[in-house]
């Protein structure tokens, strides 16, 4: 009777440690969830996160979005590149920098020059040379300092008071002066200028003397003009005058030189002068030297 016992007790043994394991589980299940609940809020604070979990969801967020509004819910426009705007900025439309540089403009040219009917009888024809730089204003104005250089000869006449030879008349000057493109935007333009400023005439009579020279062979005797006398004066000027310029360059005729052909109306406020310059006969010029110069060159 003893065997049947024990087996009871063993029985009985065995379903309370069944059902004490049922109730320790079944008491543990909610504290787990709980548990976890504060773990997957802070999984939904975590960048990293965030983007796996919206990237994992998104194909199950899509149908909900497509049901919810009627027409289907479109997705927000990537944003513009930063670059575009700069690239617009910086391209044909955009604003270009001009430095000090590209605003400058030269010119360089000679030609020839004639008096007008009040200064024949004290100078004559000759030759001149033109050089200048200034800034350009905009397309239509530029201003620019000119240097000017002209050799003229003297009439007989002159020359023969003194006694002398030969002779020459230099005029060189300094002057400010504008210059207004009609047609700046033309393959072919017309242009007026007019200026002034300083302005030296030195008029110097020569004889031919003797002067050495040598070869690589052997040293000899030449006659060559000499200043045997001469008169000078430092005054003001002015001139007036217009002009033709060609462009040359570019695919469109949009090249920065110009070939130019000018006239001006030149008045040099020379005083009247009666002298012997260096003991030679006594000479007189009337006061004012007007001449024409024609001009050729090349502007940049």
């Amino acid at each position: 009777m003893s065997s049947p016992l024990l087996m009871s007790l063993m029985r009985h043994a065995s379903l309370l440690s069944v059902a004490t394991a049922l109730s320790v589980g079944a008491a543990a299940i909610p504290a787990a969830r709980a548990q976890a609940a504060p773990d997957s809020l802070a999984l939904s604070h975590d960048p990293s996160s965030s983007a796996a979990v919206s990237g994992s969801s998104s194909s199950a967020a899509m149908p909900l979005a497509d049901d919810a509004s009627g027409d289907g819910a479109s997705l927000p426009s990537a944003p513009a590149a930063a670059g575009n705007g700069a690239a617009q900025e910086g391209g044909g439309g955009g604003y270009h920098h001009h430095s000090l540089f590209s605003h400058m403009t030269f010119e360089a040219g000679g030609g020839f020059n004639a008096p007008t009917t009040d200064s024949s009888p004290y100078i004559t024809w000759g030759g001149n040379l033109n050089v200048g730089a200034g800034y350009r204003i905009d397309p239509r104005v530029s201003v620019l300092a000119e240097y000017q250089f002209i050799d003229d000869k003297l009439p007989g006449a002159l020359i023969a008071e003194t006694g002398a030879t030969g002779g020459n008349a230099h005029i060189w000057s300094f002057t400010l002066d504008p210059v207004i493109d009609l047609a700046p935007k033309r393959t072919n333009d017309v242009y007026v200028t007019g200026g002034g400023g300083f302005y030296r005439k030195v008029t110097n009579f020569t004889d031919p003397e003797p002067a050495e020279y040598c070869t690589y062979f052997y040293c000899g005797v030449a006659y060559q003009n000499t200043v045997v006398g001469h008169f000078s004066s430092n005054q003001g000027g002015w001139n007036v005058g217009g002009g033709f310029t060609h462009r040359l360059g570019g695919m469109y005729g949009d090249g920065t030189m110009q070939l130019f052909a000018e006239v001006r109306y030149l008045d040099v406020d020379t005083p009247a002068e009666v002298s012997s310059p260096n003991g030679l006969g006594t000479t007189s010029v009337g006061s004012g030297t007007k001449l024409i110069p024609v001009t050729f060159g090349v502007r940049w």
